[in-house]
């Protein structure tokens, strides 16, 4: 049998390589990579409950090399050759995101690994997002958008050569590996030559700004990086100090004892000199730094709630600055509850339930048939409620590891000049988009879903307990 490099080792290789170039390419990024670090061992240094809480769920030893990037590309063929790429690293497309409802025409996908293990190895993701084309209304334009994304190929003869090794003997050796890395960031490089003349671009950028950085380059360039924070509001407001100017007001849910789901800021793109194949010198601005905070996963009760919530926010703070635009969410999400007790009893978030000391005693028990120092407890009558409310079982929030349509879309408009249209609204496709993936996308619910069910399962089953009584319990109460 040959010696492959687990997908989790290739990953992590690949995404510490792609933080160094966009460190290389983009030296701000650089920058915002020093404030995150400072603030976190900040954080951590102030609140030890965090930390313990963070070591003991495996989240601490991921945060200093938590990252997401993003990127976008042209065709359908494009999207699949990506999805075979990442699968490599063994990442998987979760979820289906229009951001054709919020003026920016492109559907997306995360590229993400999948389970506990993997996640707690290096949890990287790319945010993926193809072009709508078709939502192009100029016929000529949108045929002259197409031609130019047929004549190009984004992977290199090696990555593709490796990416069939892969798929045809189930792995790669380390030295593949190392190669693989290698040829497989060029897809992700950045180039100040476009392919098309200035008339084109300019037709091009006037149609969509990102419409332009899609279809005039060699290849799909990342276009941000992002590393976890534990306090984005710290990060914020000592963006300046860096020397890194902030986006107006950072996107998602207000600050929160319980945080939930994503928090995401960003520095504005960067406008940087382009050289066309007319010879006429330019700019272009697409590239950027990004900043998150994660909290959360919510059940899809939770999420209904959320959105409501957000949206009602969201009418109440147009134009507001940061600090009022805070203010207007702290006041809507009184109406959410912020006790993970609470959040937990009506079904509105996801957790892992692991045994504490007590339970790992209570299971030694069982499992010896020494019971006598639970004579005093019935058993039958313990549930997963009764057996926490004992100490015998912890119940820790799942983080939620994927994105939000309405921040995600924030963000693209920010760096889009803060321009909004609402033109592409209501042209949804998933089906399409699978079409062109080659694959369906996973339900990033279910995904959270199975993993509390799961863990549920087997502290019940530890403690020899009826697994039926768990039933009615947190999420399952939120469908």
């Amino acid at each position: 049998m040959p010696s492959f490099l687990s997908p989790d080792a290739i990953r992590d290789r690949f995404s510490r390589a792609m933080s160094a170039m966009y460190q290389a390419e983009v030296p701000q990024y650089g920058t915002l990579l020093e404030l995150v670090e400072t603030v976190n061992r900040e954080t951590l240094e102030g609140d030890p409950e965090l930390a313990a809480r963070l070591e003991a769920h495996d989240d601490l030893a991921r945060l200093g090399v938590e990252r997401h990037g993003a990127i976008r590309v042209g065709t359908a063929a494009e999207l699949a050759g990506l999805r075979r790429l990442f699968a490599v690293m063994g990442m998987q497309p979760v979820g289906y995101y229009d951001l054709a409802a919020a003026g920016v025409p492109v559907h997306s996908t995360a590229f993400r690994p999948v389970d506990d293990a993997a996640l707690a190895r290096n949890p990287f993701r790319v945010f993926t997002s193809l072009l709508r084309l078709e939502l192009i209304e100029d016929t000529q334009l949108r045929e002259r958008a197409a031609d130019i994304l047929a004549s190009r190929q984004i992977f290199t003869p090696e990555a593709l050569a490796l990416i069939e090794r892969h798929e045809a003997q189930g792995g790669l050796s380390e030295e593949d590996a190392e190669r693989f890395v290698a040829a497989a960031l060029e897809t992700f490089r950045w180039h100040r030559e476009a392919t098309v003349d200035w008339p084109t671009y300019c037709a091009l950028h006037d149609q969509h700004r990102l419409i332009a950085d899609v279809v005039c380059f060699r290849g799909p360039h990342i276009n941000h990086l992002t590393p976890r924070t534990l306090d984005i509001d710290a990060v914020q407001r000592r963006m300046p100090q860096a020397g890194i100017a902030p986006k107006a007001v950072i996107e998602g849910p207000p600050r929160r004892a319980c945080p939930i789901l994503l928090r995401q800021t960003s520095f504005k793109a960067l406008e940087e000199e382009i050289r066309f194949a007319d010879r006429q010198q330019g700019s272009h601005s697409a590239r950027f730094g990004e900043i998150e905070q994660r909290g959360m996963a919510l059940t899809p009760a939770g999420r209904e709630r959320y959105d409501r919530l957000l949206a009602t926010a969201r009418e109440r703070s147009q134009g507001l600055d940061n600090a009022a635009h805070q203010q207007v969410l702290d006041d809507v999400f009184t109406a959410f509850p912020d006790d993970a007790a609470q959040l937990r009893r009506h079904g509105l978030a996801y957790f892992d339930y692991r045994l504490t000391p007590a339970g790992e005693a209570v299971r030694e028990a069982t499992e010896s048939g020494e019971r006598a120092d639970l004579a005093v407890v019935d058993l039958a009558t313990v549930d997963l409620e009764a057996a926490i409310a004992r100490g015998w079982v912890s119940a820790q929030p799942i983080t939620y590891e994927d994105f939000l349509p309405v921040s995600a879309a924030g963000i693209f408009q920010s760096n889009l000049g803060d321009a909004r249209s609402d033109g592409y609204a209501g042209h949804a496709n998933r089906d399409d988009f699978e079409q062109a993936l080659g694959a369906e996308v996973i339900d990033e619910l279910a995904l959270y879903a199975r993993r509390e069910a799961a863990s549920r399962q087997r502290v019940m089953h530890a403690l020899g307990l009826d697994a039926q009584s768990t039933e009615g319990v947190g999420s399952a109460a939120g469908g």
